[in-house]
């Protein structure tokens, strides 16, 4: 259920204004100002010490002397004032206080204690807090302007949530270039109590809300982010635009999981997670949102392009390609419909091409023809500059076809390759999305087709089932072995640890001396493996710390003087059965500090880090998300059997990395897991552990 608290940010009946000067020019007296103005119809109460009247309305005193109703309260005073009001508004029974004054947390440690301070008030009296530092909160259909912005944006359907108060204001600036309209704008401020993730839910259950932009800088609180958003994107597409994506840093350098798992990797897994499309531009950011406000998603990825241009139309298909789209093939009855009635120089393949000179009576043939095609799933009509006729009246053309009856489970996007602001007004009007590029049209229509893959997935999504064969008072033993100086498991705790969740490691162990080396390999069978075991080595192979294909006692004392010589303070070795595969993966997981455990599978050996080939996923996750994952790396096409390589197990790759995810869930003081490489046989023959190491965190 929505927080119906937050609806008082939006749908206020009473608006008690804290902190409204008597002077113009002033950011209360403007926000009183606003509310008379754009014509909110609930009551409004300015108040200031000072009493008397402003704008035609009563000032009081204090809060406490406002009269019903009210249930919101905006305060702009000085900072240190501001607690005393939040009290005052609790004791007067407001449930609902915006906070626009700035002063608090961004300031340092004294602002910080301040604003802890405030928040504690708020919570006694059960308030729910939007900022400090914020611009606050504007509902174009209720109008409602909670902010200081002395201008209103045109109603629309689409909801801006913003880190940034800046950002906020700007979106009035997008409304204006873009002809986009807003239903809310929300903006968050420092995110004392209300968060993005509870604004989110609050304003996705908004009628006159189709989609919602969110501008982030960070996540108050990871888990319950991905916990609550995936519901938020069944009810509103989410376009997020993330600021401080280069910072540099990973979770961890010690193994190679940890040196892949950059900063951003968690947030990108939790994002598609919750069905959140992820812009990179601010191009992007409002293109989707308009993409996904004005069509529906496509039932496929096959696009049809009409234009009046060859080369634009190519340059489309190139954009579409890179999206995951395909060209839509065309049935022949459609190709002859087109040729009996285009001229003999147009091309009725796709795209299907005009020239100049057909007008628009052609283009509305041609849409209807390609809206009706079942090979179709999407249009885009590009038009490139020419004097044959108005491209105002071709827009009509593409406006009426876009609200007819072919294109409700078909998008229609324009791309309008000059400046003919009269047409792209019309198709603003009409809600058909428009660009000045093919570039930006099959970004857009990608993004609807994201938004239609996820949907699917979602729906048919299967349940989590529990493993069998996992003993965990086995793998509590083995955690209680501890780790060394650096965090780092045993080899030996390690490999209990993974056998106790039914991951299978090569038959082997310790040795701290040469006889024990020959005793030992004996018992595993020739031919063996030597890795050097020495506190602080994590990665073994760079020291020079490995000896593979060892067959025989002779190779063994050569090798093992040799390992034990390249590393200060070794302690022995371990030896191990030599094991063949088809493919070689790693498989790991580092511990997000906010969202939790984050898995990654990807092409494992020596060259992980040199060649990058992984993905994330958060857990828990199930075997379809496992699958995805390793479909998004080349390690899914080696499973599959690479040039007439046979076909790895992939089954037995997709359980490890369900297992791996339940250790990490089981165990919350486990940092990072990484088995590298996991070494995985032919189909149907499993896979082997060959090399695991395990950190733990205090």
């Amino acid at each position: 259920m929505p927080d119906s608290d937050l609806e008082a940010f939006f749908t206020p009946q009473g608006v008690a204004v804290v902190g409204a000067p008597h002077d113009p020019g002033k950011l209360g007296y403007d926000l009183v100002k606003n509310l008379v103005e754009f014509g909110y119809q609930g009551r409004i109460y300015p108040v200031n010490p000072r009493g008397g009247e402003m704008l035609g309305l009563t000032v009081y005193p204090h809060v406490a002397e406002v009269p019903d109703p009210v249930d919101l309260a905006i305060i702009i005073i000085p900072a240190r004032l501001v607690e005393e009001q939040v009290i005052a508004c609790g004791e007067r029974g407001i449930k609902a206080v915006t906070v626009i004054t700035a002063g608090f947390r961004e300031t340092g440690p004294e602002g910080a204690a301040l604003e802890e301070s405030l928040k504690g008030a708020a919570d006694r009296y059960g308030i729910r807090l939007l900022g400090p530092n914020c611009v606050g909160t504007l509902d174009t259909h209720a109008h409602l302007n909670g902010t200081f912005i002395t201008t209103m944006p045109p109603s629309g359907e689409i909801a801006f949530l913003s880190q940034s108060g800046a950002m906020a204001v700007i979106a009035y600036e997008w409304a204006a270039a873009s002809g986009m309209g807003f239903s809310r704008i929300v903006s968050l401020g420092n995110q004392a109590q209300i968060t993005e993730t509870d604004m989110l839910d609050a304003v996705s259950h908004d009628e006159h809300t189709r989609v919602i932009m969110l501008y982030l800088e960070g996540i108050a609180d990871g888990r319950a982010f991905v916990e609550a958003v995936p519901a938020v994107s069944r009810r509103r597409p989410v376009v997020v635009l993330k600021a401080g994506r280069s910072e540099g840093g990973a979770l961890a350098m010690a193994s190679h999981t940890g040196a892949l798992a950059g900063s951003e990797a968690a947030l990108d897994a939790a994002l598609r997670r919750a069905g959140v499309a992820w812009a990179s531009t601010t191009a992007e950011l409002v293109d989707w949102a308009r993409a996904l406000a004005w069509c529906p998603p496509p039932q496929g990825n096959r696009v049809a392009v009409l234009t009046n241009a060859g080369g634009p139309g190519v340059l489309a298909l190139d954009a579409l390609e890179h999206h995951g789209l395909i060209r839509a093939p065309l049935t022949e009855a459609t190709r002859a419909y087109l040729h009996r009635r285009l001229p003999p120089a147009a091309s009725v393949n796709n795209p299907v091409d005009l020239f100049p000179g057909s007008g628009p009576a052609t283009f509305a043939t041609c849409l209807d023809a390609l809206l009706a095609d079942e090979t179709v799933d999407a249009v885009i009509y590009l038009c490139a500059p020419q004097n044959w006729y108005s491209g105002l009246s071709l827009a009509e053309v593409v406006g009426e076809a876009a609200n007819g009856p072919l294109a409700r489970q078909k998008p229609i996007l324009a791309v309008l390759m000059g400046l003919d602001e009269e047409a792209r007004q019309v198709l603003v009007e009409k809600r058909v999305p428009n660009f000045a590029y093919p570039e930006e049209a099959g970004s857009a229509l990608g993004a609807l087709w994201k938004r239609r893959r996820w949907l699917d997935a979602d729906a048919e999504d299967e349940p989590e089932v529990e493993l069998a064969g996992v003993d965990r008072q086995a793998a509590e033993a083995a955690l209680e072995g501890g780790a060394d100086g650096s965090g780092w498991m045993p080899g030996s705790g390690a490999e209990a640890l993974l056998a106790a969740y039914g991951i299978p490691t090569p038959a082997g162990g310790f040795a701290a001396d040469l006889e024990e080396v020959v005793a030992l390999a004996g018992r595993v069978g020739y031919p063996v493996a030597l890795k050097v075991a020495a506190q602080g080595v994590t990665h073994k192979t760079d020291v020079g710390g490995v000896a593979l294909d060892l067959a025989g006692p002779a190779d063994l004392e050569a090798a093992f003087r040799r390992l034990v010589g390249a590393v200060d303070d070794a302690e022995g070795v371990v030896v191990q059965q030599m094991v063949r595969g088809e493919v070689e993966l790693i498989v790991g997981m580092v511990r997000d500090p906010d969202f939790g455990p984050l898995m990654m599978v990807g092409t494992g050996g020596t060259y992980v880090e040199l060649f990058d080939d992984v993905a994330f996923e958060l857990a828990p996750l199930n075997a379809r998300q496992a699958e995805e994952m390793l479909d998004r790396t080349a390690a899914g096409r080696l499973l599959a059997g690479y040039r007439g390589a046979p076909p790895a197990d992939r089954d037995a790759v997709v359980e490890t990395v369900l297992r791996l995810a339940q250790i990490a869930l089981d165990w919350p003081q486990i940092a990072e897991i990484e088995i590298n490489p996991l070494m995985v046989m032919a189909a149907g023959g499993g896979v082997s552990a060959v090399d695991v190491r395990v950190r733990l965190q205090p």
